[in-house]
């Protein structure tokens, strides 16, 4: 007989949907299993064998042929299991092809018949949902991500055998309860900004980046506080949208980073050591491509501490996910993308030893010396840097006697009304981006428009900075973002002047120790 289950594989975070075809015919016992499946694809008719044989069915007569269609697309990871086994049940007359039919299954078997989690199961249900799929049968310990996506029947089971007997019975198993939208879930203990003392320029230039999702470059000695603002910036973000939270935890789902008893939609805040590969930063790696570090942060923030100890290969393989938003990865038999649109936030010394500039005169670095470590970090990548400023060492009498500065929640407020204007100003047609820093080209010329006094000081600091066409863009949208936070509907030169300001990279030279 032949009975035919749905199933699914990810390329990506797209979930591709699979058609799980299954003949049985008796004869000396054989499992065959085609359609372009990897290693553990291919060893799914142990696990099935097994599973089956602990609710009494034995195949140890029958030639069992597996199908995996389309024929041409990669069949990846565990998944598959349970349609496999729901289809060689139905093949062999003992479950009704109507219960299987239009319901998508994935899980995978254990040699005793339980059913275990499924990585990349939220992806999995927001692609069955977009489809049109009705009735989903997953994993008992996913149960958490099948309540977040809306519109599915979701059921869950622990074992093969309860799903069998269910089906054996007419009875409907219990849909997964749907639970509140991610966005309303916070994390707690975030640090507060108002745990920094001193360094009232880098928390202006903090606010402003999380007002705009610019990129943000901090340079300063060891000790200055780059890592403490750092880790700040997710306390004064907006809470993520349902449909934002939901991308994010699909991506740490993916990843199987996701920690399905506490799904926290949080903005994420990744810090890879200095030391990561290539494919950890930007994504890939075997056959099957996983999201890097670049992408795990999506919607939020990576901070890439002592930026110029990064490999260059790795670095420069940012340049076109800062660019693009999304990194695409291609194989010989697939390409995936990625989404990757984090905010960047870089921290480095301004020398080898991290002194040079410091009163004490401690730095003996080289002219030479100190060149040759800034270079490490390549012009492309800096002109992709919305604000670069630079920290100096904190007066002890700031740590002593200096007050407490603002809290996040008080700086927070004011990012969101900033951002509030800005989704007002792309809902009613005027821009296409839903942050200052993703303004195209065009954007641009139709929102920020300075007046003649604004131009022209624009134009002294193009000539005396040297700034390329992207880095004259830069300065404009920070300067939209600064006006948007002194609820000023046009940018004026106090804005575009203080916009300047952030390009200290531009505007520091190196004169020796």
């Amino acid at each position: 007989m032949l009975a035919t289950a749905l199933s699914a594989t990810l390329i990506g975070l797209d979930s591709q949907p699979v058609r799980v075809e299954v003949e049985t015919r008796r004869g000396p016992p054989k499992f065959e299993l085609v359609g372009l499946a990897e290693a553990a694809v291919r060893e799914s008719r142990v696990r099935v064998r097994s599973a089956l044989k602990q609710i009494g069915v034995d195949i140890g007569e029958c030639i069992v042929t597996v199908n995996l269609g389309p024929a041409d697309v990669p069949k990846t990871g565990s998944g598959f299991d349970l349609a496999i086994a729901a289809a060689l049940l139905g093949a062999l007359g003992l479950i009704s092809a109507e219960a299987i039919s239009g319901v998508l299954l994935l899980g995978e078997l254990s040699l005793d018949g339980g059913v275990h989690p499924l990585r990349g199961a939220l992806a999995h249900l927001l692609g069955a949902r977009k489809r049109g799929v009705k009735c989903v049968v997953l994993p008992r310990a996913n149960e958490a991500e099948a309540a977040l996506v809306g519109d599915l029947e979701a059921t869950t089971v622990a074992t093969l055998g309860e799903l069998v007997e269910a089906w054996r019975e007419g009875r409907v198993l219990g849909r997964v309860p749907p639970k509140e939208a991610p966005a309303q879930m916070t994390a707690p203990g975030l640090p507060d900004l108002a745990d920094v003392r001193g360094q009232f320029a880098a928390r202006r230039a903090l606010e402003i980046v999380a007002a705009g999702g610019h990129n943000l470059l901090m340079m300063g000695p060891p000790g200055a506080g780059k890592t403490m603002l750092a880790r700040r910036l997710p306390g004064i973000l907006p809470s993520l949208a349902t449909n934002d939270a939901l991308e994010v935890l699909a991506i740490q789902s993916v990843a199987g980073l996701l920690c399905s008893q506490r799904l926290l939609a949080q903005r994420p805040f990744r810090a890879p050591h200095h030391t990561v590969s290539d494919v950890a930063l930007i994504g890939g790696g075997g056959d099957v491509p996983r999201p890097g570090e670049v992408s795990l942060a999506h919607n939020g923030v990576l901070f890439l501490d002592e930026l110029a100890e990064f490999r260059r290969t790795a670095l420069e393989g940012l340049r076109q996910p800062l660019e693009d938003g999304d990194v695409l990865i291609s194989r010989a038999r697939v390409k995936v993308s990625f989404p990757s649109r984090p905010i960047l936030v870089c921290a480095t010394n301004p020398c080898p030893c991290g002194y040079y500039g410091d009163r004490s005169g401690r730095c003996e670095c080289s002219v030479d010396r100190i060149r040759r470590y800034r270079a490490r970090l390549s012009g492309p990548l800096l002109d992709r840097i919305d604000i670069q400023v630079a920290l100096p060492p904190v007066e002890i009498d700031a740590l002593w006697k200096g007050e407490r500065g603002e809290t996040s929640a008080a700086v927070k407020q004011r990012v969101i009304v900033a951002r509030t204007v800005q989704r007002e100003r792309r809902a009613a047609g005027n821009v296409s981006a839903s942050c200052n820093a993703a303004l195209t080209a065009q954007d641009v010329e139709r929102v920020i428009v300075p007046c003649s006094e604004g131009a022209s000081l624009l134009k002294r600091a193009v000539e005396r900075l040297a700034l390329s066409a992207r880095g004259y863009g830069k300065v404009l949208r920070v300067a939209r973002t600064i006006a948007d936070l002194d609820h000023q509907e046009g940018v004026a030169p106090r804005h575009i002047g203080e916009a300047i300001t952030y390009r200290a990279l531009e505007r520091t030279s190196v004169a020796g120790p």
